[in-house]
């Protein structure tokens, strides 16, 4: 266990999710505040050593100041790209919950660019995606939403969170990797701008063919899969992290869940682990605001370990290790066959 909620006022119902990012031997971590009634604002805290807090601020770094991001701003994951730090989180306005991304050259000052993925509402994404076939049935029970198209005085969207952006550019491009229920999609474009209603329309035309990274495949993640950390570029291709959802009589259980993407085309699966790589286990993981979630959202690597950072049952922040080695001999056994 890493790091427990507190009495100020900003997180005082619970402290998970954080993003990572390591200068030199600094460790810097972001993480999603929760205050009473649920709204979330970005803490952050300092770590000398993979476990070892040295400073922890008192108030939060990113809060909501937006009209889409009214209740919270949750989430965040970091990566680093030339010299800009890119920092995504879920915005949250009571209704909908998108992806949103903010920069910084510094770690302190930051630039909010607003909502980055499509708001769009289910009968669009259905008509644009399913026009080329028959629509998985699962997009339809996770993101329907009950047929309500308006609440609160707000259209309804498709909720499309956990946007996790490649930490280099890949052929020129940027790519960063989203989540619609119940699978990882990808896109990738050459600045923000292009990130245009056509340019989603377009991309949802073509959806099964080019977007989807992964899939739902093994009893862990059979419900749905969301991103975790932001990739990690090994020899063998990019690492990722992602959490898996099991819907059991107890409820969901989510696991931290490892694959890997072909580092030119990450769009290809190279490689899966048929099991977790971890699961909820521990009193902290199995009982809290959330029970049964183990929900990685940032790593970090020294020497030849990997440290994981998760989110604990929704309330805590814990962090787990493993050779990286280890793990990527563990993934090539595990290769994916070729369908064709």
């Amino acid at each position: 266990m890493l790091l427990k909620k507190t009495d100020l006022g900003f997180e005082n119902e619970g402290v998970l999710n954080p993003a990572v990012i390591r200068e030199g031997e600094t460790i810097h971590l972001f993480y999603r505040a929760v205050s009473k009634g649920n709204y979330s604002s970005i803490g952050y805290c300092k770590l000398n050593a993979p476990m070892n807090i040295a400073e922890r601020k008192d108030t939060p770094i990113l809060f909501p100041q937006f009209e889409y991001e009214t209740h919270g701003v949750e989430d965040p994951r970091i990566v680093k790209i030339d010299d800009t730090y890119y920092l995504t989180y879920t915005a949250y306005d009571g209704v909908n919950a998108m992806g949103a991304l903010a920069t910084s050259k510094d770690l302190v000052t930051w630039e909010k660019h607003g909502i980055i993925v499509p708001q769009i509402t289910y009968a669009e994404f259905s008509h644009l995606a399913g026009s080329k076939g028959v629509l998985n049935e699962k997009y339809l029970r996770y993101n329907e939403h009950d047929r309500i198209i308006e609440k609160q005085g707000k259209k309804v969207f498709i909720w499309d969170k956990n946007v996790i952006f490649f930490p280099r550019r890949i052929n020129g491009k940027l790519h960063f990797l989203h989540r619609i229920r119940p699978d990882i999609q990808i896109v990738d474009f050459n600045n923000l701008q292009e990130l245009t209603v056509e340019f989603w329309q377009n991309y949802f035309l073509h959806l099964e063919e080019c977007c989807i990274v992964l899939t739902p495949k093994y009893k862990h993640e059979v419900s749905y899969i969301g991103g975790g950390c932001p990739p990690i570029e090994t020899e063998q291709g990019w690492l990722l992290i992602y959490h898996g959802v099991h819907d059991t009589i107890k409820g969901f259980v989510y696991s931290a869940c490892v694959a890997l993407l072909d580092l030119e085309n990450p769009q290809l699966e190279i490689a899966r682990l048929p099991y977790p790589l971890f699961n909820p286990e521990y009193e902290w993981e199995l009982i809290g605001e959330v029970n049964n979630v183990c929900f990685p959202t940032g790593a970090v690597v020294i020497d030849d370990t990997l440290y994981i950072y998760y989110g604990a049952a929704d309330e805590q922040i814990a962090c787990a290790s493993v050779s990286l080695s280890e793990l990527l001999n563990e993934l090539m056994l595990n290769r994916k066959k070729n369908e064709n």
